[in-house]
């Protein structure tokens, strides 16, 4: 079974907690989304209000997406952190943050 396969992949005992890792997952994504455009807004790039160019959405949409991404990694941790799974989403953290350029950062 594939919940088999994942638990063993990240070294989980329980299906409780592939649950729980599960929804830590959904809620982090769903958030990091959510929160995306007041930040943008605060910082005046408000969707409506920009000039009727294609290039401006473009960008608006390289932004958010830019902004995306390290919105979900800081709320993945703290999300999982209160569902009580730090340790799994701290590694998990690690283990992409090496992949993508930051092993310097990181002694283990």
């Amino acid at each position: 079974m594939a919940f088999e396969k994942l638990k063993k992949r990240w070294g989980i005992e329980s299906n409780f907690s592939l649950i729980i890792i599960f929804i830590v997952f959904s809620i982090t994504g769903s958030a990091a989304v959510k929160l995306a455009r007041p930040i943008l807004e605060a910082v005046g790039m408000n969707y409506d209000s920009l000039p009727d160019v294609w290039y401006w959405y473009v960008l608006y949409w390289i932004v958010r997406i830019l902004l995306i991404f390290p919105t979900y990694q800081v709320l993945l941790i703290i999300f999982g952190t209160l569902f009580g799974q730090y340790r799994f989403f701290w590694n998990f953290e690690k283990k992409m943050l090496k992949r993508i350029g930051f092993k310097r950062f990181f002694n283990d």
